[in-house]
């Protein structure tokens, strides 16, 4: 029967790993270093959740090993406890709960005490979540609603101004989540989150690319105003559509400036279906809050051309394999995929049921925003052209 070899990685190994998955290194990568399965990795990083434990290091006030070897002599050598005090020049108390710890007169070892004494080191300090239980309580609901836990950073520095108890940041919250030791938060808290993965991931890991397909006579993003690309002017829209199950889809709008979402169920991906339900959705809103729309070089929107000249409004291509030239769209998406997971049919879903979950979505504060919410934000606008 063959027996498999336990893996054993040494500090400055695991060192190498957790700087490999912080800038964004898959586990078969970070293993390929080392000639090893990626489970023997993955048992290492997933002990603190996939966030790097802080390093450790001692307080200046703590016994060294050289005074412990002091200790170690004088003792030998039947000192005093005041004496040996009086020698390593510490409080004759720190000296005799040393020795008394340690095995006494008879069995202190130096070596063995600052050993222990390292050991005693990891007990972990209790975070700000687990003393502050009605702070506890707060995040996780908030968790449930949806909010990321840096929306839920921000927002708690804004209702509770100026009250310490109450305010968490956002690192902290995740590491109650992934690290379940500190006995803050419930592990099944993680299913709320926009990317429910048993791990924390470097935000370096992915990054989408684009396989849609080409269009002709477009207006490239190159040609939009000034005035749309630093979000000076309300109005400027960008969008895609959100694919599910069974070839399901549904369009995605987003204003630049406000970050206000709206979605529109649609019936097919053919251009025909999708410019006719965007010209409807159009016509919703006033020309003043729907000025240009930039789209993705999808064929879907072909017949751009009579989307223009139904609406009155622009629309701008990006270049082709450059999504993240949307980038307020892309990040919508993201966030949609925790109210419609990949997968999901998106036909069975009416427009009332888009337009609630875009109204719970619009109710998010956004970090952007300086923590206030699309809805608003866009409701200053509308306020503002009537």
């Amino acid at each position: 029967m063959k027996y498999r070899i336990r893996t054993y990685y040494t500090d400055s190994q695991k060192a190498l790993m957790w700087e490999r998955w912080k800038a964004g290194d898959s586990l078969q990568q970070i293993a390929q270093l080392f000639d090893r399965s990626h489970s023997s990795v993955e048992g290492i990083l997933s002990r603190t959740g996939g966030i790097p434990p802080p390093k450790r290091c001692r307080s200046c006030l703590a016994l060294t090993l050289c005074e412990r070897e002091e200790i170690s002599r004088a003792v030998v050598a039947g000192f005093s406890i005041r004496a040996i005090a009086s020698i390593l020049g510490r409080a004759p108390s720190t000296v005799s709960r040393e020795i008394k710890r340690n095995g006494g007169r008879e069995g202190y070892r130096a070596a063995q005490a600052d050993q222990a004494a390292w050991d005693r080191g990891h007990r972990p300090k209790r975070c700000k979540l687990s003393r502050n239980r009605a702070l506890a309580r707060i995040v996780a609901a908030k968790l449930q609603s949806l909010w990321a836990p840096e929306q839920i950073a921000g927002w708690l520095r804004h209702s509770y101004a100026g009250d310490e108890d109450f305010q968490v940041s956002h690192e902290t919250i995740y590491r109650s989540l992934f690290i379940q030791a500190r006995g803050a938060l419930k592990k099944e808290l993680l299913q709320h989150l926009r990317r429910t993965r048993v791990m924390r991931r470097s935000r370096h890991h992915t990054q989408k690319t684009d396989n849609h397909g080409r269009i002709l006579d477009t207006v490239s993003i190159s040609e939009r105003p000034a005035t749309v690309e630093d979000r000076a002017v309300p109005g400027h829209w960008e969008g895609d559509l959100l694919f599910g199950g069974t070839s399901s889809q549904i369009a995605t709008l987003v204003e630049r400036q406000t970050r206000y979402v709206m979605l529109v169920k649609l019936g097919g991906t053919d251009t025909e279906t999708v410019v006719n339900a965007l010209i409807k959705n159009a016509r919703k809103l006033p020309q003043e809050l729907y000025k240009s729309l930039t789209w993705d070089r999808g064929k879907e929107m072909a017949a751009h051309k009579r989307f223009t000249l139904a609406t009155d409004i622009q629309v701008y291509f990006c270049d082709p394999h450059n999504p993240w030239q949307r980038g307020t769209n892309e990040n919508t998406n993201g966030l949609l995929r925790q109210y419609f997971p990949k997968g999901i049919d998106l036909s069975s879903h009416s427009q009332a049921k888009l337009n609630a979950v875009a109204r719970q979505l619009n109710e998010r504060p956004r970090k952007t925003l300086d923590f206030h919410t699309p809805a608003e934000m866009f409701s200053q606008i509308v306020a503002s052209t009537g």
